[in-house]
């Protein structure tokens, strides 16, 4: 479930609590959390709806001035879903990232997460590779760093939130740099 940039600022403010997405079953689910830049959001509720249920009360908690804005802002096909949420702390990626001393064992730990996913990889092993790129040329564009590595800009970017899911990496406004728990990983391997 992905926020603009604007809804992520509101979220951390605790202005926006809830989201409507079309869907034709739901990414998320009650109980569940959500990693996001504005922080780890709780999940409270995963509700289908009606279209004339919504009400302007609930597009004003999603972000929209009206019904008519919310839904515009909807992809046509799926069924329609409310999802509450509430700011639940923050981002727990922050603190893994930070940490620039790598803990006993923690490198053969990333090692070999590593190396599950390159083993898993539909075009061969790409994490060293990826990681060196980045070590190389931080806040280069994806789109270029991708087509740099021989690959397509979208698959290339979810590789990379795997690398920053591990605490590896961190997006910039434009591109990625390594945090410094990867460069003590590169420094370490």
């Amino acid at each position: 479930m992905l926020f603009r940039a604007d809804d992520l600022a509101a979220i951390r403010r605790g202005e926006l609590t809830v989201a409507f997405r079309r869907w034709r079953r739901p990414t998320v689910r009650a109980g569940g959390t959500l990693q996001t830049s504005a922080g780890l959001l709780a999940i409270d509720s995963v509700e289908r709806i009606a279209p004339e249920a919504v009400t302007e009360v609930d597009a004003a908690r999603a972000g929209f001035p009206d019904r008519a804005a919310l839904f515009a802002a909807l992809r046509p096909e799926g069924d329609l879903y409310r999802i509450a949420f509430h700011l639940a702390g923050p981002d727990p990626r922050i603190a893994l990232r930070e940490r620039a001393a790598l803990e006993r064992g923690e490198r053969e730990a990333i090692a070999a997460r590593l190396a599950r996913l390159d083993a898993a990889s539909r075009h061969g092993p790409w994490t060293a590779a990826t990681l060196a790129a980045i070590a190389a040329d931080p806040g280069r564009r994806a789109g270029d760093l991708a087509t740099a590595l021989g690959r397509e800009r979208l698959p290339f970017k979810a590789d990379v939130r795997k690398l920053k899911a591990l605490g590896l990496t961190e997006s910039l406004p434009t591109g990625y740099r390594l945090s410094p728990r990867g460069e003590a990983f590169l420094r370490e391997t």
